[in-house]
């Protein structure tokens, strides 16, 4: 059954890729009805990630796109053309039976279309309007349009990413876009929260840079307070552990093609149990018996650590320092990670969806279940336009005929 947590909420939706579908996503999984609005002569471009890969077989489609279904499960799927007056029109009535109305576009797009909070306010008075982009609404980057490597770049992120004299390694994947997700749905359950309390609305922006601003706290007081910046001799190092400092910690190969275990020793105890484990006369040597001495020769204890490790099977070699209270774990692989540990069935991190056109499919779940309220996705993404006559007929009233003429014409 579906989370009956949020079941009282209705969201119309103008998101798209992941910065803004992942926050109703999460509000969809917990039981708000999410109504996704789509352009009709876009063919289905409005969201660049529809069709997109990756696919499940060999079948390509508008409605096959693997991202899409996966950022929009439980969602519904209306079309309208907001340049059309008609289609206005409908969106002014879902508008005034909606809580939220959310959308992720560049700074300043909904306001050239005269869509913007103060026009949506004149609506629906206590409607609760999100825009999240790349630097908000307001100072001398307003303007700029983003993407999530360049989000990410431009917040810190990339640049604290790599290892020691060679170039930003950066993330590889938009990181700041599930981030960013994640802070526009809990802006919008607090706004939500609010309007209970005092009955108004208000304007939520967001801008996903900052989000990840927040992230970098720990250089920025380093370098605002110490004076020390972040690529100095040795550093960064993203595979280890310099606040706080812990030696060895790292990720090693292991036997296998790219097989790796990572381990990280947090005091003299943890090494004095590791130095057990591996069972070498170089382990007892006393200049690695403290903190200060595994530090001093980090690089070359990393050597040998990572000899010890490579002929090793990392599953193996987990369960072993484990079980001596030393915190390792291999370095698992996708296929292993999601079909073959137990952990992800027993959390239910991967559930299948059914989507119409794709058929059954693993999309992610949430990592945080509720005793009582707890989320639920069992329904693929909407295919473009599939709940037209849902929404038109059924929920906002309008007439059947007039749909027709409104799909003839290109409205809907």
């Amino acid at each position: 059954m579906p989370s009956p947590a949020l079941s009282h909420l209705r969201i119309c939706d103008l998101t798209g890729q992941l910065a803004g579908a992942g926050a109703t996503r999460v509000l969809a999984a917990f039981g708000a009805e999410v109504i996704r609005v789509e352009d009709p002569t876009r063919k289905g471009r409005w969201d660049i990630l529809r069709g997109g890969a990756p696919f499940v077989d060999e079948r390509r489609g508008l409605e096959l796109g693997g991202a899409f279904n996966n950022h929009n499960v439980e969602k519904k799927g209306v079309t309208i053309n907001l340049k059309d007056p008609r289609g206005r029109e409908l969106f002014a009535d879902l508008v005034r039976v909606s809580d939220a109305v959310t959308e992720n576009f560049a700074a300043g797009v909904m306001g050239r279309m005269e869509l913007g909070y103060e026009e949506l306010r004149r609506i629906r008075e206590d409607i609760i309007y999100v825009s999240n982009c790349g630097f908000g609404h307001s100072g001398p980057y307003e303007s700029f349009k983003t993407w999530g490597p360049i989000v990410q770049a431009m917040c810190g992120l990339t640049f604290l990413s790599g290892l020691p004299d060679l170039p930003s390694a950066g993330i590889g994947f938009s990181y700041m876009d599930h981030h960013g997700g994640n802070i526009m749905a809990v802006a919008i359950l607090a706004a939500l929260a609010y309007r209970n309390r005092t009955g108004e609305g208000q304007w939520i922006d967001m801008a996903c840079t900052e989000a990840g601003a927040t992230l970098v706290g720990p250089q920025i007081l380093d370098f605002t307070v110490n004076g020390r910046p972040l690529r100095r001799p040795g550093l960064p190092h993203s595979n280890h552990s310099q606040s706080p400092e812990m030696a060895p910690h790292d990720i090693y190969a292991t036997a296998g093609d790219d097989s790796w275990i990572a381990i990280a020793c947090r005091s003299d105890d943890d090494w004095r149990s590791l130095a057990a484990v591996i069972a070498e006369p170089w382990a007892a040597e006393p200049r690695y018996a403290t903190l200060a001495g595994r530090l001093e020769h980090e690089a070359e204890l990393d050597r040998r650590v990572g000899a010890w490790c490579a002929p090793q099977d990392r599953f193996a070699l987990a369960a072993r320092l484990q079980a001596a209270g030393i915190p390792a774990a291999a370095v698992q692989q996708p296929g292993e990670r999601i079909d073959h540990d137990p952990g992800t069935e027993a959390w239910g991190l991967w559930p299948r969806v059914e989507h119409p056109e794709i058929g059954e499919v693993r999309v992610d779940g949430l990592p945080v279940h509720l005793s009582e309220t707890d989320w639920s996705l069992r329904r693929g993404a909407p295919c473009l336009g599939e709940h037209n006559d849902e929404v038109f007929l059924e929920l906002l009233g309008r007439d059947p005929g007039e749909i027709e003429r409104l799909r003839a014409d290109g409205v809907v």
